[in-house]
């Protein structure tokens, strides 16, 4: 594709900043930062997990107040004391862990975003225009807890694009996007940088840097350490400049020793539990020990509903016991704890209270699924043995913190989410799920948590990766499903396919049994979903 040209600068930037500086307690999260954004540009911030990128965003949509440094708007000094201000002001931004109150509709949390009293039914209508020219699909009378978490980032999108901003601050606006949506979300942010709408672009996903930005500032511990036009970088420059080193990329030999079944899901059938919900109709996989399967599939697609029927928060009823059964024995029936207890460890898409509480220590967050580690005895808590565990989590994962204390909330969303990650994989379980599990994390801890999954496969173990990010699957999977509309295709193995038919299929298309093509949805449907 090709990448917009600047708009040409006028004598003021749209944003300057200089020696923005904030500091929590004793932690320095920026550190005397300067930028400049003219408008019409596209300018990406780059950095590892915890470099200040989503601190020094919410200095600018006032969310936090700097400690030190001015900000500037159109060339005027410009102290933004609220999101609401940095809206009338035509600041927007889409958030990495989304602001939307999970008991009210779309159309309701959009509303809350916009000044006076919209009216609902216009608003939604507006809403449908916009989720349907930016191919952002979004159903405005939904409740938002029924969302995934693709589907809520559609939301926020929407929700921004609506308050037509000046300046745009994307945080990780893409990470659980499926590639199509990418590319109409770029059509838009070209559009928008046309029409001289400033955007700020945090991504790790450095090839869609290079493709759409038109320049970038490097933070390293809350400095900038450098600037670049992507254009003239590839991926591993720009990874070196964030993480200062090389970037390892993932090693993953062939399965060599796959064993029994660990996983299988047995003519999986449940009806939805919501208007909105997704029906899984006779899901059926085998995971096996010392393998990764992977399941892509289009946000909304059923795989929340799927990976609470494996999890064990969506416990079937009885009769259908033996629809999900691990290590041979029917589990079905059995909850969240049950499972555990037989070796399941999981890894949610969801990392912010349902992967972890926010308001609680990493220490705490730790015991909540492994206090079967030896960090209870006699029903007592061993609290030095937590910690111990918290901290080998922080040390073994590089998790940047306050230490085994720090509130969950307080972390970078990548940062928590390598503790997530560390504290399953640290369980050793005989069998993991994961959903999303490099999700808004850095190229180098992306590279460490795949590797990781590797090793856990190559110790026996038996592993399920359910992810939106095609490149991931295909770097650690040794075979790879599709799930559409509740329904699952054959997993096939990795070598013998490739993005575009994966692609394909994600639009509900797969070859049948018997070698022909089952049409899984209507045309109508599939374009909606693609």
């Amino acid at each position: 594709m090709t990448m917009t040209s600047v708009a040409s600068a006028p004598s003021a930037p749209q944003l300057q900043l200089r020696g923005i500086r904030k500091v929590y307690g004793a932690v320095v999260a920026n550190d005397g930062v300067d930028l400049e954004v003219q408008p019409g540009e596209i300018h990406a911030i780059l950095g590892e997990n915890g470099a200040g990128k989503s601190t020094l965003m919410k200095i600018i949509y006032g969310v936090s107040a700097p400690s030190a440094g001015e900000m500037r708007w159109c060339g005027e000094p410009v102290r933004v004391t609220s999101p609401g201000h940095a809206r009338s002001l035509g600041i927007g931004m889409v958030f990495q862990h989304f602001q939307l109150f999970e008991t009210l509709t779309v159309v309701q949390n959009v509303a809350l975003a916009l000044p006076g009293r919209p009216d609902l039914q216009d608003l939604a209508q507006r809403i449908d225009a916009v989720a349907r020219r930016y191919g952002l699909p979004a159903d405005p009378a939904r409740l938002v807890h029924t969302l995934s978490v693709g589907e809520r980032q559609r939301v926020e999108i929407i929700r921004c694009l609506l308050q037509n901003p000046r300046l745009l601050i994307m945080d990780e606006p893409t990470s659980v996007l499926t590639p199509q949506a990418v590319r109409k979300l770029f059509e838009t942010l070209r559009q928008l940088a046309a029409e001289g709408c400033s955007i700020l672009y945090i991504s790790h996903k450095l090839d869609e840097v290079r493709e759409l930005c038109h320049g970038a500032t490097v933070l390293r511990g809350g400095r900038v350490t450098g600037h670049c036009i992507p254009a003239e970088e590839t991926p591993a420059s720009m990874a070196r400049m964030m993480i200062g080193k090389e970037l390892v990329a993932c090693r993953r030999e062939a399965a060599t020793a796959v064993a029994e079944p660990r996983l299988v899901l047995d003519a999986l059938t449940q009806p939805a539990t919501h208007p909105f919900g997704v029906a899984l109709e006779r899901v059926s996989l085998e995971v096996r020990a010392g393998e990764i399967v992977g399941i892509a599939g289009i946000s909304g697609n059923g795989q929340q509903e799927l990976l609470q029927a494996i999890s064990g928060e969506a416990p079937l009823p009885r009769a259908h016991d033996a629809m999900v059964q691990l290590d041979q024995r029917p589990v079905g029936r059995l909850g969240s704890a049950a499972r555990r207890r037989r070796g399941l460890g999981f890894v949610p898409e969801e990392r912010l209270g349902r992967g972890a509480v926010p308001v609680m220590s990493l220490a705490e967050n730790a015991l909540l699924t492994a206090h079967r580690q030896g960090l209870v005895r006699r029903g007592l808590v061993r609290r030095a043995a937590v910690r111990a565990y918290a901290q080998r989590c922080i040390e073994g994962f590089g998790v940047k913190c306050g230490g085994p204390q720090a509130a969950a909330q307080s972390l970078s969303g990548g940062n928590l989410q390598k503790f997530i990650v560390g504290r399953e994989l640290q369980q050793r379980p005989r069998v993991l799920v994961a959903a999303q599990p490099t999700w808004g994390v850095d190229v180098g801890a992306a590279a460490f948590i795949r590797q990781s999954l590797v090793a856990l496969r190559d110790a026996g173990a038996a592993v399920l990766v359910v992810s939106e990010e095609l490149d991931e699957l295909f770097e650690v999977c040794d075979r790879i499903a599709v799930i559409a509309k509740g329904r699952l295709s054959p997993a096939v193995p990795t070598q013998d396919t490739d993005v575009e038919t994966i692609g394909l299929w994600m639009s509900g298309l797969w070859p049948s049994a018997q070698g022909g093509v089952v049409a899984r949805n209507d045309p109508s449907e599939a374009l909606h979903v693609a």
